[in-house]
């Protein structure tokens, strides 16, 4: 996402293509996008780069989602009736130069048009049958909607935010996705550059980055969370690693079955997040982690309320 959208200005196009060629060189087998990005130009950028190496992929998109041309400009628009997640994926596999998508995920449940989990996951499952993806995943879904929805198809992967500072998939739906065998895939395991140390003066983002009307990134907010990372850098100098990469051992610590794919703009930070992998974080610490930084700790709601109302369930926000 973050090489088309969210962020403020989007790379440009030798920039973004660098990153993800240098992700492939590194050996990153696993690439997520969606129809939202860039309003499919991040699906484009990945279908121009992974093509030739489609093979050794697992490429992943989400659709219902996407958008939509109004008389003002375009903006996102969730629609998760069935001839709409079936036009937005056969709009996916052009964009992505695809025959077909490893793993297809629901971006939303539509609860503005009322749209059953059952109605939406029967056409992805049609999608299925038809060899034009492989699996089925769900995003920011609660566990009783992933049960509905794994009775109608088998759902191979559930997408969530999740790191240390937001930890509502341990309400119900981590629990879930083990017990059903579903991997649980964390997206901004960074906390959107919480993690990371950087961020330091919220007043610096830019007009459109998607962080400033979240709760946390306010003015009000942000100084009260940057407290908490005192402890969470102190760790990771004794560890002796990057606070990046603390935060990225900490989700791999939470089960085979959970999935961190942290985004960046930057070669650099790529090759940082990878070297999580290399790190060892033992019970104490992680426990040390969980008591600094949770959910009670933590200053602002994760999103607006017009936001949190198009969420699943109460757990995400």
């Amino acid at each position: 996402m973050n090489l088309s959208h969210a962020y403020g200005v989007p790379l440009a196009a030798e920039a973004a293509e660098g990153v993800l060629v240098e992700a492939l060189s590194r050996g990153v087998t696993l690439f997520d996008t969606a129809a939202l990005y860039g309003f499919g130009a991040n699906e484009e950028l990945l279908g121009r780069v992974l093509g030739p190496h489609r093979a050794r992929l697992v490429l992943a998109t989400k659709g219902g989602m996407t958008g939509v041309d109004f008389p003002e400009g375009k903006k996102r628009v969730i629609d998760g009736r069935p001839a709409s997640i079936r036009r937005d994926c056969e709009a996916s596999l052009k964009r992505l130069r695809a025959s077909v998508i490893d793993l297809y995920y629901l971006h939303r449940v539509d609860r503005v048009r009322g749209v059953p989990i059952e109605d939406s996951v029967g056409e992805m499952s049609r999608l299925v049958t038809e060899g034009k993806v492989r699996a089925l995943g769900l995003s920011e879904v609660s566990q009783h909607t992933l049960r509905r929805a794994h009775r109608v198809h088998p759902i191979a992967a559930l997408q969530s935010e999740y790191s240390l500072w937001t930890r509502n998939p341990e309400l119900g739906v981590l629990a879930a996705c083990r017990e059903l065998g579903v991997a649980f895939v964390a997206f901004s395991p960074l906390g959107r550059g919480y993690l990371g140390g950087a961020l330091t003066d919220v007043s610096a983002l830019v007009e459109k980055d998607i962080r400033r009307p979240m709760p946390r990134f306010s003015p009000q907010n942000y100084p009260k969370n940057l407290v908490l990372l005192d402890s969470f850098s102190r760790a990771a100098r004794e560890i002796g690693c990057s606070m990046a990469q603390l935060a990225l051992a900490w989700l791999l610590s939470r089960g085979d079955h959970v999935i961190p794919i942290p985004g960046t703009t930057n070669r650099t930070h790529l090759i940082e997040n990878l070297g999580a992998t290399d790190v060892t974080v033992t019970a104490e610490m992680i426990a040390r982690l969980d008591a600094s930084i949770n959910q009670r700790t933590v200053t602002g709601a994760r999103y607006a309320p017009e936001t949190l109302a198009e969420i699943d369930s109460e757990d995400f926000n």
